[in-house]
């Protein structure tokens, strides 16, 4: 069992080569054989399905609960404010440049070498399941919610983004609404047709005012935003339709479902939704791995983004080295130390429970 220090360097090591390859979203098939690679030489027996990865430690028992530890390795495309090479990584002082380098390579090598730091431990309270993920930047079916039933029973997630080792212990869900509301044509100066904008905007004001009963301990209220509004075709004519999108981002205090069919309940327009497979999610913060963390100083708060947290049905905690406030930007780096630090405090938090 290999020692902090050890982990730390071999974690470095394997985030410079994960840089070094593009892997943007869909495109993670060499990032995955690099990863694949890697824990088969730990003697770690992998599988894979697309560009997905994942294992089990070594002396998994199916009487025991499962955590799942998970973080993805693809990556957005390098933005144009980048003013060194996005796959050189070097290390410069105290920083770890290059894209993808806080999100999320540097809690994925933190995570993996948490895996193997117990992989070859025996008679634990709980087995290990690592899954190193793809499309998570675009939100993709063919990352972590492809290989979920692969998984097998899986009682609590660790799911690393960069949350400076603080605990999100709820993140908000996302549905993205397409409304239409119907009218009748006509002609603008006559007293012809049903102007569909008008009715749209009874809806729309609904939108704006409408407070839900129950509301989130860490979110307050559910936030509801039209954002794009389409209607007519030339301005003598009376529009027959009028199209707007909505914005709803879902608290912890209601699943996606709930949330649509009070929504539908309450407007006229025909009201679809273009997915809602993006869950909230949160976790009691009376659950002992919470609670490991708060001795050690860490902070519980609500994420403003989404993740592959809200995959999940499980609970499940955001944690991981890096800032969020990093996560896409120019010349994106990731803090050497923080790596190590992420990689000891992980380890201390579940050693209180595993």
């Amino acid at each position: 069992m290999a020692d902090i220090a050890t982990l730390q360097q071999q974690a470095v090591t394997l985030l410079q080569q994960l840089i070094s390859i593009p892997s943007f979203s869909k495109e993670e098939d060499r990032t995955a054989d690099l990863i694949e690679t890697t824990l088969q030489q730990h003697g770690v027996k992998t599988h894979r399905k697309l560009n997905n990865i994942w294992a089990w430690n070594k002396y998994f028992d199916a009487s025991k609960p499962t955590i799942l530890l998970n973080s993805h390795h693809d990556t957005v495309k390098p933005n144009s404010g980048y003013t060194r090479d996005p796959y050189d990584a070097k290390i410069e002082g105290d920083k770890l440049f290059g894209l993808g380098s806080n999100d999320a390579g540097g809690c994925l090598v933190s995570l993996i070498s948490v895996f193997l730091y117990y992989f070859e431990q025996e008679n634990l309270k709980y087995n290990f399941c690592l899954a190193t993920t793809a499309e998570e930047e675009i939100s993709g079916v063919n990352g972590l919610e492809l290989i979920i039933p692969d998984l097998g029973q899986l009682d609590f997630g660790i799911v690393g983004e960069p949350t400076l080792m603080d605990l999100a212990v709820a993140e908000r869900g996302l549905m993205v609404l397409d409304c239409t509301a119907h009218g009748k044509a006509g002609h603008a100066a006559r007293e012809e047709g049903e102007n569909a904008i008008y009715k749209a905007l009874a809806d729309i004001e609904w939108f704006r005012n409408f407070k839900f009963p129950k509301e989130s301990e860490v979110f307050g209220p559910i936030k509801m935003s039209v954002t794009i509004i389409n209607a007519g075709s030339q301005h003598n004519v009376v529009p027959a339709t009028c199209t707007f999108t909505v914005d709803v981002r879902v608290t912890d205090a209601y699943r996606n479902e709930e949330v649509l069919e009070i929504i539908r309940q309450h407007v006229n327009c025909d009201v679809k939704p273009r997915s809602i497979r993006l869950k909230p999610s949160s976790i009691d913060k009376n659950h002992p791995f919470v609670q490991a963390g708060i001795a050690l100083g860490r902070t519980p708060y609500g994420s403003p983004t989404t993740s592959d947290q809200s995959l999940l049905d499980i609970q499940s905690i955001k944690i991981g080295p890096g800032d969020s406030a990093r996560s896409h930007m120019a010349d994106e780096f990731i803090y050497v130390d923080e790596i190590g630090k992420g990689i000891a405090l992980y380890i201390e938090m579940l050693d209180k429970i595993v």
